[in-house]
């Protein structure tokens, strides 16, 4: 199985928000000028640590709210980039909540070499924001979008929510229409998860929140419709994106690459607290601990709380099930070389049950999930998977 010489792929989670919004279960924490300081300088520590072994090709900062950065701490970042030799990425990505953009900021970090921005909108509903526990209004997704065009940003996603408690047909069509209007190069749309933990899932224990099934299939179908309509290309269950090429492609020219090498079952190395890793066959996780992260760094250790190897069919299981979240599927080839494994062979039985249901095809190049299938696309991949 053919792995690269030098991984070409970096995550990094920056762990601060200004609040914790009711839906994330992701790790996050509130903001303190001293913390985010020692974090910046716990990062660059990391940084040195993966130098020799990264040639990246895509960069990706997640949170957490990247944006909330000041502009001394991303000057940090970014000189260390650079002075590493990392600052060539061909796509280089910066989430940002809309409350959190100037321009001053923006164009720093396009100077820098960062070339696209996914702007946590969520919804274009004040309601619903408050729903959510986000902190930006409807009029910060406009304003912080025309900044970050004036600073020269030619590639913008913007995240919508879909399923929200309380949310209509009707104001999920107007979010679209908003969207479809701003213009932007991707699109990515995710339908509400309950996760242990949060707000939204205590609610639901406690039936305050309902879940109606029915509404999110039909939202999710107006979502193909409008995307469609506005000039994106679906390749993922929940991403879509313009391609501006003459020629047709499999993936379209404005996907995020750094999720499409996730989704290929790619190495990347994942830095930050919590921040997960592949590389080699080995997964890595970080602490879920900023305090703990950082003084593992100060004491010249990686930040790593655990590390997994899994036996190669399980792994190749979920590499069947990550990809197949792709309009593509899987071309049989390409999951050859990548795991060693025969996708028909081994996965004969849940290929078949899967055409049965109409959920997925199969032909001589490759199997994919139909456009039905891709709907239950969390429930399919997971008939994939091998312990």
């Amino acid at each position: 199985m053919f792995e690269e010489l030098a991984v070409e792929h970096l995550y990094v989670h920056v762990p601060f928000c200004a609040k914790k919004c009711a839906y994330c279960a992701f790790y996050s924490e509130a903001a303190s000028g001293q913390l985010v300081n020692r974090y910046v300088e716990a990062l660059v520590r990391e940084m040195q640590w993966v130098a020799s072994d990264l040639k990246p090709k895509t960069i990706f900062f997640g949170g957490g709210t990247p944006s909330l950065l000041n502009l001394g701490q991303w000057e940090r970042v970014l000189q260390t980039i650079h002075r590493l030799g990392w600052h060539g990425a061909a796509e280089w990505t910066v989430e940002c909540n809309p409350a959190t953009v100037s321009l001053h900021k923006a164009k720093l970090l396009r100077d820098g070499g960062v070339n696209r921005v996914s702007m946590g909108a969520q919804s274009f509903d004040p309601a619903l924001l408050d729903r959510l526990g986000r902190v930006h209004s409807r009029e910060m997704i406009f304003k912080s979008f025309d900044i970050l065009r004036a600073a020269g940003f030619d590639n913008l996603n913007v995240d919508l929510m879909f399923a929200i408690p309380g949310q209509t047909l009707a104001s999920w069509r107007q979010t679209l229409a908003e969207a479809k209007a701003l213009g932007s190069e991707h699109l990515s749309c995710y339908e509400v998860i309950y996760e242990e933990d949060t707000p939204l899932f205590e609610q639901l224990q406690t039936g305050a929140v309902q879940v109606d099934e029915d509404l999110a299939c039909a939202m999710y179908d107006e979502l193909l419709l409008a995307a469609a309509d506005a000039g994106f290309q679906q390749y993922e269950v929940a991403n879509f994106a313009r391609h501006t090429a003459s020629a047709a492609a499999e993936v379209p020219d404005r996907a995020c690459r750094h999720n499409v090498n996730y989704w290929r079952g790619g190495s990347f190395h994942g830095l930050g607290p919590s921040a997960a890793g592949y590389v080699r066959g080995v997964r890595t996780r970080n602490w879920s601990n900023t305090t703990m992260y950082c003084e593992q760094l100060e004491r010249g250790r990686r930040a790593i709380e655990s590390t997994e190897e899994l036996p190669p069919l399980a792994r190749a299981g979920e590499i069947a099930a990550f990809g197949l979240r792709m309009t593509s599927g899987w071309p049989l080839e390409q999951f050859q070389r990548r795991t060693g494994f025969d996708l028909r062979q081994e996965w004969r039985p849940e290929i078949d049950r899967m055409m049965e249901l109409g959920y997925g095809e199969l032909n001589q190049q490759r199997f994919r999930l139909t456009s039905k299938g891709l709907r239950f696309a969390d429930w399919a991949g997971a008939e994939f998977l091998r312990s």
